[in-house]
């Protein structure tokens, strides 16, 4: 397959049998990670997964969707990709994806442009002379993105190149889409239920923080992002943080060599909510293919593989 272009395979047609099929059919391989624990200036903790490669290799930092870690199956396949091109790649785990809860009230959420740029300048110190190339997968995306674009010519002093992958650019268009329909019954049922468990534990931590009853009926991003993704980050509700939080107003300020990828039929984000290319920078590449689904990219015939989506983004770095 073209890693310039992609086209789905003819036996798994549109975007919600393009997003579901990888994620529970085509796990991926499961790398052999090492984890480091990285104490925070504020009192928690990140915890990274290691691809180790040669010590004079480009280094891949990835960041991963909603409720995703380093073993989603994206990141997976990127991270056994990054190994067999010579490089070496780490995965960056959101506090609370880790597989054990972070110690403040605060989370992650898609506008995390700080914790973006901390990780990125924490590897840059460690690593001045490496070429380093930043990824993100959907939220990641957009808080990677947000970063480029706040940073401007400054992003160059920490990384080289970036990719972001279904990366929900418009979070107000995402949102509502996500609240209805199909997608409210089955991709945000499924976002809620792991979404709230965490929630809940946090509360029970911190006595009064949330509305415990009402994040337990919640139903919709709107309201689960009012009662506790606005309240936990310094936001008024739902629309205020979809707002503020969105990466498409920063993509024009982007610097450096960037991807931003996304399928037209991507149920996540409607095609008329993505980019046109004079709302981006000359230094951004706008790849939206027709098909794809969300994080998807699904190719070869049956039972297919999700190759196609670490040859795009590693070509685009070669390349830059």
């Amino acid at each position: 397959m073209n890693p310039e272009t992609y086209t789905a395979p003819p036996w798994l047609p549109g975007g919600h049998l393009q997003t579901l099929y990888p994620v529970l059919f085509l796990r991926g391989p499961r790398p052999s990670y090492r984890r480091e624990r990285w104490e925070l200036d504020d009192g928690d903790f990140l915890d990274a997964d290691w691809a180790d490669g040669p010590a004079d290799a480009p280094l891949l930092v990835l960041f991963h969707g909603l409720e995703g870690s380093s073993a989603s199956p994206y990141a997976r396949c990127l991270m056994r990709a990054v190994q067999q091109s010579g490089w070496r790649g780490v995965a960056v785990n959101f506090r609370g994806c880790s597989g054990e809860e972070n110690r403040l009230p605060r989370a992650y959420f898609a506008g995390d442009s700080v914790e973006i740029g901390n990780v990125l300048a924490r590897l840059r110190a460690r690593f001045p002379a490496t070429l380093i190339f930043a990824a993100g997968i959907s939220l990641g995306g957009n808080a990677l993105l947000k970063w480029l674009g706040e940073a401007g010519d400054g992003a160059r002093e920490f990384v080289d190149g970036a990719a972001a992958v279904s990366a929900p650019l418009d979070m107000n268009a995402a949102g509502r889409a996500l609240d209805s329909g199909f997608n409210r019954r089955v991709y945000t049922a499924h976002f809620l239920a792991t979404l709230k468990r965490k929630s809940l534990a946090k509360a029970a931590r911190f006595p009064g923080l949330l509305d415990v009853e009402a994040v337990r009926s919640a139903t919709t991003f709107r309201e689960f992002d009012t009662l506790v993704t606005a309240k936990l980050h310094g936001f008024r509700d739902a629309e205020d943080y979809w707002t503020r939080a969105s990466s498409k107003p920063f993509l024009k300020h982007i610097a450096i060599p960037a991807l931003v990828l996304n399928a037209k039929n991507d149920p996540f984000l409607p095609a008329h909510a993505l980019p046109k290319t004079h709302e981006v920078s000359a230094s951004v590449t706008l790849q939206q293919p027709a098909s794809g689904g969300h994080v998807g990219f699904p190719g070869g015939a049956f039972p297919g593989h999700i190759d196609w989506l670490p040859g795009r983004i590693l070509a685009f770095m070669e390349r830059n």
